[in-house]
Order: C-alpha cells, then sequence, then structure tokens
C-alpha cells in the first residue's frame, strides 16, 4: 500500500516516534498534519518537511481537541490517524503520587479517547478512515515501577481490540501500535537497562510496514517484544516469579 497523497494526522510529533514517522510520511509523499504541545518544535519540524503542516494542541483539553480537528479536516479529509501524545513518570507503588498518575491516564488514555470522540463520526460519514493508536508492550501485563504507565497503556490495547470489531462495519481500519524501548525524550533518563532498544527512526520504519501491510497489532522489535508477548500468557505463578527477579535488580 503506498500512502502518497494520502492525508496523515499524528499527536505526539513534536519529538520521538512521532516526529520521526511524520518525517518518513512525508518523504514517502503523504499529506501530513502535526499536532503537541510544542508550538515550536513543532513548526520546526514543518519547515523541515515538504507538506507537513503544524496544528499545536494539548491533546487533554476535549475543546481544543474538536477544534483543531475540524482545521485538520479543512485542510484535507483525514484518511488516517496515528494517536501518539504521550506521558511516562517512573513510579513504585509505595511512594505513589496522584499527580504524574492523573497525568498519564489523561494524556494516554483519555487524551486518545478526546481524538476519537470527534474522529469516528466523521470517519463513519465518510466510511473511510484509519485509526492508529500507540500503547506500548508496558501494557501487555503490569511491570514493576509503571505505576502511572502500564495500567494506562494495557487500557489503551483493550480499547483498540473494541474499536477494531466495532468500526470493521463502517469500513474504518484501527491498528495498535506496541513498541518495546525506543531512544526518545520520554525513555533518555530511564534509570534501568532497557533492552532491545532502538532509535525513533528504526521505530517510524516499522509502524509505516506495518501500516502499509494493513496490520492490526505493529509491535517491535521483534525479540523484546516476542519476550513480551510470551509473558503476556504465561501462568501467573511464572509471570510473578519474573517480576520479582526483575523488580530486585531496578
Amino acid at each position: 500500500m503506498s500512502f502518497k497523497g494520502k492525508h496523515f494526522w499524528i499527536t505526539g510529533a513534536s519529538t520521538g516516534i512521532g516526529r520521526a514517522l511524520a518525517k518518513k510520511l512525508d518523504a514517502e509523499g503523504a499529506l501530513v498534519s502535526v499536532s503537541a504541545r510544542s508550538e515550536d518544535k513543532l513548526h520546526e519540524l514543518e519547515a523541515e518537511g515538504e507538506n507537513i503542516r503544524a496544528f499545536p494542541l494539548d491533546v487533554t483539553d476535549q475543546s481544543l481537541m474538536g477544534a483543531a480537528i475540524d482545521m485538520v479536516a479543512d485542510r484535507a479529509p483525514i484518511d488516517h490517524v496515528v494517536l501518539g501524545a504521550g506521558a511516562w513518570s517512573i513510579m513504585d507503588s509505595d511512594q505513589m503520587e496522584m499527580g504524574p498518575i492523573r497525568t498519564g491516564m489523561e494524556v494516554n488514555y483519555f487524551g486518545t479517547i478526546n481524538a476519537i470522540d470527534k474522529l469516528i463520526p466523521m470517519m463513519i460519514a465518510r466510511k473511510a478512515g484509519h485509526i492508529s493508536i500507540i500503547a506500548s508492550v508496558a501494557g501487555y501485563r503490569g511491570l514493576p515501577r509503571s505505576i502511572a504507565y502500564s495500567p494506562t497503556k494495557a487500557a489503551l490495547i483493550n480499547l483498540a481490540e473494541i474499536l477494531k470489531v466495532e468500526l470493521e462495519p463502517h469500513n474504518i481500519g484501527v491498528s495498535i501500535i506496541n513498541p518495546g524501548f525506543v531512544d526518545t525524550p520520554l525513555t533518555q533518563d530511564n534509570p534501568f537497562p532497557m533492552p532491545g532498544i532502538i532509535t525513533a527512526d528504526e521505530a517510524a520504519d516499522a509502524i509505516y510496514k506495518g501500516l502499509s501491510k494493513g496490520k492490526f497489532e505493529i509491535s517491535f522489535p521483534f525479540g523484546f517484544t516476542l519476550l513480551m508477548k510470551v509473558l503476556r500468557v504465561a501462568p501467573n505463578w511464572l509471570y510473578l516469579f519474573i517480576m520479582r527477579r526483575i523488580k530486585a535488580s531496578i
């Protein structure tokens, strides 16, 4: 599948995976609209591309979300949306802070809900469109020190599974993107080893290939995500044994 001439809207595009994917799609001839809170970084990205246009946005503000989507759609009908705005905070359950936990849910989950609440009726009316949600392999099962993160990604995976079934009759595609560790501003300060870590450009390439093949789940890198998928179906005693070992090491 070629994306030349298709209109993509990407949230969380000022840095990391979103930025790399925007540049990849632009180079392949797509029309790319990008959103994030950082106006300066968005306009830098806009200046670097041929067909990239910036639409600054805080995904947690539902009214601003609706207005932004209208502006993006005025540019051209939205063929494909990649919802990638994200928040990450390391936290142990015995040192809970409600602020980062709420931020994680507001950005990662409700930021996605705010977008699809507006997009689904638009796509149903056109009987066309594709929604991609960037979650994480951290959503497969609960991981140590991720009480403010893993539950939000698990919710996104569950959400995508629901949308896949319910939107198919309307000719709307759905993909869930589950990266492992990617070298982005969100992960650069992690104080623990990150096995299989890849660059944002490598992540963008994997997403592009997966979307071009029409995959429902796009996960990468292969080795690390395979391990996480095994843990996803492992019996609880084995999963808990491994998690205790990991917790003790970090």
